[in-house]
């Protein structure tokens, strides 16, 4: 199988080799022959309806659907939360977000929210011999507070498990606008030194606020702080010329480190483990010039079409290094859609027909279904047979079905065991799951979804989200009623205390600050 397009190859830095944590269980190691490849692909905010395989008609996402039509596809695939923060703590963890306070989107400068004795993923697959890598998107903290971003920044991934780690701290509108390849800021020139401020402005740099002029892509306040490549962003940040990245390059950046990390490793005797976190379609959206004007809804649909294509490099590289036959390409996204969100991109105005939600009620930060239920694709090259599967899986189970893959017998709190469901060789997914958005949470249990009365607003200032959160019980059968248009919650009175009791039995009173009880 070939995927389309050609790639570009990139030379980076040396992997920094560290040891895993007593917390993950002894288990006898495999020998490395004979386990696959691990290849996860997670995007930011790409919807459940942003897929052509998942039904998107304006959109074409060849690749994307190659995968899909291929591999196994889940329509019924969940992430833990309805933002990004929380969602990849509990793909690191293996367990709920809501279980840690911490695991809320986080500024750029934010300490690490996963402590360094907690299982991980990456320490998990590293304790089966596994060697392991992110490369993208990070967002889950770093150091202790009080980051020193001229000397080495730890712990990160490195410190949870991962060999190699080439990441952005944060998100793409947020500061320190910079790569960090293993621990240390990419580039930086010491005469240059950064500085960030999440607070106040450094003295003489401009800001969106005070110089428009230097603005390309106008943001509302929370965003127009530094300017940087006619971008404003949250936060303030001083120096690192030499460092900062090219928006508009990032992900041609970002491939050419995963293709130069696959080049060698038809030759190596470790299979490898890769978190690929693509920062696409995540605002600003900044697609290369090539992408430009590849769809009719601006920069939203220019930077999936770019993130389309990506997947395609992706694939066609682990195909020239011969390791495709044997890599367990497993995509996902870490939460739903959202169009306006801090940027004057013309995501709503140039929106059409399309839907990226598709036919469910929802988007980033809401309780509703599409918040949560995003495109879940696994993929391996004749082990797993083309097919659909309605199973309900999450992103947190990831680590007990790896786990299980590799032969090794960590465990977590709320994984579970779903390997023969995602290796397509079995359709019985999960009874029920707890979902999450803003910390606040919600009941799945079969066709059904129960949302206890929540503190906060049912619709997000300023972005116009309806958010599900309310002041009274909801209950919704998504069988019958996919959009949530019905609240059953006062016709089906035995049904809610059924769906209630479930909630409570795994989420604790402790565990729900937002709750109104009655």
């Amino acid at each position: 199988m070939k995927f389309v397009q050609t790639g570009l190859l990139y030379v980076f830095g040396s992997l920094c080799l560290l040891s895993c944590n007593h917390d993950i269980k002894k288990t006898s190691k495999n020998e490395a022959k004979n386990l696959p490849n691990i290849v996860f692909v997670y995007l930011d905010d790409l919807g459940y309806g942003d897929v052509s395989a998942y039904g998107a008609t304006e959109l074409n996402t060849p690749n994307i659907d190659q995968l899909a039509n291929e591999g196994m596809k889940f329509i019924n695939g969940f992430a833990t939360s309805a933002t990004c923060t929380p969602s990849r703590y509990g793909v690191m963890t293996g367990k709920y977000p809501w279980r840690n306070q911490k695991a809320q989107i986080l500024p750029g400068s934010a300490p690490l929210i996963i402590d360094t004795t907690e299982a991980t993923l990456p320490k998990m697959l590293k304790e089966s011999g596994y060697q392991t890598a992110i490369i993208g998107k990070w967002h889950l903290g770093l150091g202790y507070g009080d980051l020193n971003w001229n000397g080495h920044i730890a712990p990160g991934p490195n410190e949870l498990g991962f060999d190699h780690s080439y990441i952005m701290a944060a998100t793409q509108d947020r500061v320190p606008t910079v790569y960090i390849d293993n621990g240390y800021v990419d580039n930086l020139d010491p005469d240059d030194p950064i500085e960030v401020n999440y607070e106040e402005n450094f003295e003489g740099e401009p800001t969106g606020y005070n110089n428009p002029e230097m603005v390309t892509l106008e943001a509302d306040d929370q965003h127009n702080k530094t300017v940087i490549n006619g971008i404003p962003r949250i936060g303030y940040m001083k120096g690192g010329e030499s460092a900062r990245w090219s928006d508009i390059d990032m992900a041609d950046h970002f491939l050419e480190k995963v293709q130069t990390y696959l080049s060698d490793k038809n030759e190596s005797e470790k299979p490898f483990f890769l978190m690929y976190t693509m920062q696409q379609p995540h605002v600003p959206r900044t697609p290369h010039p090539r992408f430009e004007g590849t769809t009719s809804m601006g920069a939203r649909g220019d930077a999936i079409m770019e993130a389309d294509w990506v997947v395609g490099e992706l694939m066609k590289s682990l195909d020239e290094a011969d390791i495709l036959e044997n890599t367990l390409v497993i995509f996902s996204s870490d939460n739903g859609p959202i169009l306006a969100d801090g940027y004057e991109d013309q995501a709503e105005e140039l929106l059409g027909q399309h839907s990226p939600s598709g036919n469910l009620k929802g988007t980033k930060y809401s309780l509703f279904e599409a918040g949560t239920r995003v495109p879940f694709i696994t993929y391996w090259k004749d082990k797993i047979e083309p097919g659909v599967s309605d199973a309900l899986v999450s992103q947190i189970d990831l680590f007990s079905s790896l786990a299980a893959l590799v032969e090794n017998e960590s465990s977590t709190t709320d994984s579970q065991n779903l390997l023969d469901v995602f290796l397509g060789k079995s359709k019985e997914g999960r009874k029920d799951i707890i979902i999450e958005a803003m910390t606040r949470t919600a009941y799945k249990k079969g066709d059904w979804v129960m949302i206890p009365p929540q503190k906060g607003p049912k619709i997000m200032w300023g972005k116009g989200i309806e958010t599900a959160f309310s002041k009274k019980f909801q209950l919704y059968n998504l069988a019958e009623d996919p959009r949530q248009d019905n609240n059953l919650a006062d016709s089906n009175p035995e049904k809610l205390a059924e769906m209630l009791e479930g909630y409570e039995a795994i989420i604790s009173e402790e565990f729900q600050p937002n709750r109104i009880k009655k």
